[in-house]
């Protein structure tokens, strides 16, 4: 066999296999002399299908995201280093209209590859994880999309609910010839595990309810190592949709990234989930984080962003000790498609994967473009965390005008109804500084309705008290800091880990916010020791609100199914199911509209954030936003920051009261 054609071996997949795959001979194995060679690992995760660079909700390119751009990283990693193996972890099905259009709109007839899988097998992928998002549009739209992966996508804490067995398939080996440093020819055994956070069986339960059930990640981690170490397999590989929280997290959590780093076994973690970026500065002071040479608890890792924006990157130094291939040496990093510094793109979009899929992207052109209404108001959600949002409040507003139709004659139409509604695009760093609803004064079109609803939820109704009510606003109050009247002169009203599609306002109510009073609930959801209250005014119809009365809530699948953790979100608070979507009620009430009005969230605000004396309440949103200021409004700008964020402050507005 040729020199060049090792070489090609070495950076060309031969083959994976299932677990039945029998081991090398340990006396062979034994017999060949010390060798060391690299091997690269790289990484994406949480595509949302943002396959290409374009922003289909501001009907534009986008130099930000894409997986066109993070394919061109892909394509000069490999150049680099010729040993090389690609995964990708999950959430890549859905979180555009794209793929809302070859799901639901114009679905894929059987035997149809999935665009995103003609990129991820074009790009060679060697093995995949499933994501909790991936699930969104229901089994059978999963397993036939799977069937056009030509490489496995793995899943091992998902069982089936009546035979107890693994849904999908838990592990693979994948069995890979690469180049050692002296140019010699070595073959490698590659274990590779996929984990989901069990909560997809609470987020996705009208698909999963009664087929499939969930075990902790860990638990069957352990398993899979087992199995995988008697297989005889060099390297153990845990692709985890899961985030890295800094301290220990329990049995069944969403975060077990330092669980699964402390696992025997295991080799090395690729993550993904909290759209975060490790190593970086921000896990820090995580425990068993070591951000320099991008390990946790000893093990490299690594976690890229989102939609695309960040590569993960591990390069492993190995040598071929005591008849099997060990970790001597790593190092993790990540390489970004663009600069948040100095606002410029690093690398170009591969063109090849706007080729690959020019149909469906046209399609989805042609789709998102249509009108459906007009607004004579810009709509944006730069301050939606901060103050009454007109995106946040239209979204309640057609949420409750649905229900009230589908109530009329039933013994529920007496109650009066209301209706809970997240900012989904609220920028920060989890998601960027660009990533904001932010709609000019013109048409509506089906791109703004997606972008004003992200997510193909499905809308239910609570049946719930007004103390319930008031717990339901304290757990959303916990996005706040605790701001001390007597600390520093301007303090940060935000906690910008807390994601914004928890911070659910009520449309219907009137209240008021004390942020200098610790939050009863923790970022998780969690009841903390606080023994007061942040929620000091609840108004319906301009009086106090009766603890015991009861009320109707318009929520989506997500939260009913206690996503968020919100206090009385339960099925035995149930008490209207309904299978049409949240963006359905939304686009239907723009088109019976015809042209929303809107009106000044400031005029007579539903909620506030009462000032704290002596306290500047400052705050980031993107530096843009500062066009978007109402002279008169709550909002002033403080200064712009380099990365594409600018402070602003949240200044005293007229109180809220109760008759």
């Amino acid at each position: 066999m040729s020199y060049r054609l090792l070489l090609v071996l070495s950076a060309v997949a031969l083959s994976f296999t299932s677990l039945s795959v029998p081991a090398l001979p340990q006396a062979s194995r034994a017999a060949r002399p010390t060798a060391e060679l690299q091997l690269r690992i790289l990484e994406t995760s949480d595509l949302h299908m943002n396959l290409l660079a374009y922003d289909y909700y501001q009907d534009k390119p986008s130099r930000e995201f894409g997986l066109a751009a993070t394919m061109s990283l892909i394509k000069a990693a490999r150049q680099e280093q010729a040993n090389t193996l690609l995964f990708d972890n999950g959430d890549l099905l859905q979180g555009t209209p794209l793929g809302d259009l070859v799901a639901k709109i114009e679905p894929l007839p059987p035997g149809t590859i999935h665009p995103a899988y003609k990129l991820l097998n074009a790009l060679q992928v060697d093995a995949a994880n499933l994501g909790n998002h991936d699930f969104n549009y229901g089994l059978p739209f999963l397993r036939q999309t799977l069937a056009g992966a030509r490489f496995p996508t793995l899943n091992a804490n998902l069982l089936d609910a009546h035979s107890g067995k693994p849904a999908f398939q838990p592990s693979a080996v994948l069995q890979r010839r690469f180049v050692d440093a002296a140019g010699r020819a070595q073959p490698l055994r590659i274990g590779v595990i996929g984990l989901a956070p069990p909560q997809v069986m609470q987020w996705d339960r009208q698909h999963l309810q009664g087929r499939l059930r969930a075990i902790d990640m860990v638990e069957a981690a352990r398993q899979q190592v087992q199995r995988l170490r008697a297989a005889g397999v060099d390297l153990i590989i845990a692709i985890a949709h899961s985030g890295y929280e800094a301290g220990p997290q329990g049995e069944m959590a969403e975060n077990r990234a330092g669980e699964l780093a402390q696992l025997p076994g295991i080799d090395l973690l690729l993550l993904g989930h909290a759209h975060s970026e490790f190593p970086g500065p921000g896990f820090a002071r995580h425990a068993g984080a070591d951000v320099a040479r991008g390990t946790i608890h000893g093990k490299p890792a690594v976690m890229p962003g989102r939609w695309g924006d960040h590569l993960g990157v591990i390069d492993l130094r190995l040598r071929r000790e005591a008849g099997r291939w060990r970790i001597v040496d790593s190092r993790s990093e990540l390489r970004a498609i663009y600069d948040r510094q100095r606002g410029q793109a690093l690398v170009e979009a591969d063109p090849w994967a706007a080729t690959l899929i020019a149909e469906e992207h046209q399609r989805t052109l042609n789709y998102v473009r249509r009108e459906v209404a007009r607004s004579e108001l810009p709509l944006h959600s730069f301050f939606a965390q901060v103050r009454p949002s007109l995106p946040v409040q239209l979204v309640a507003r057609a949420q409750a005008a649905f229900v009230r139709r589908a109530l009329i004659g039933s013994t529920l139409e007496g109650l009066p109804i209301l209706s809970a509604a997240a900012p989904f695009k609220a920028g920060g760093a989890r998601q960027g500084w660009r990533a904001y609803t932010d709609i000019p004064a013109g048409p509506l079109a089906i791109k703004h309705v997606a972008d004003l609803y992200l997510y193909p939820n499905t809308i239910k109704v609570l049946k719930l008290t007004g103390a319930e009510l008031r717990e339901w606003l304290e757990r959303s109050a916990a996005q706040f800091r605790t701001i001390d009247p007597a600390g520093r002169p301007e303090q940060a009203l935000l906690d910008e880990d807390y994601p914004s599609f928890n911070f659910d306002s009520i449309d219907g109510l009137q209240y008021a916010i004390d942020v200098s009073r610790p939050p009863r609930y923790a970022t998780d959801g969690s009841r903390t020791e606080a023994p007061g209250a942040r929620i000091v005014t609840l108004c319906f119809q301009g009086r106090a609100i009766d603890d015991s009365a009861e009320f109707l809530l318009v929520t989506n699948n997500y939260r009913a199914a206690g996503g968020g953790r919100f206090p009385a979100a339960d099925a035995r608070h149930l008490v209207l199911d309904l299978p049409d979507e949240n963006r359905e009620a939304l686009a239907h009430y723009l088109s019976e509209l015809g042209t929303f009005k809107g009106g000044r969230v400031d005029a007579e605000p539903s909620w506030q954030v009462l000032p704290v004396p002596g306290v500047k309440l400052a705050f980031r949103s993107a530096d843009i936003a500062r066009e978007r200021l109402d002279r008169d409004g709550p909002v002033q700008w403080l200064r712009d920051a380099a990365d594409g964020s600018a402070w602003f402050e949240l200044a005293e507005q007229p109180r809220i009261t109760c008759r």
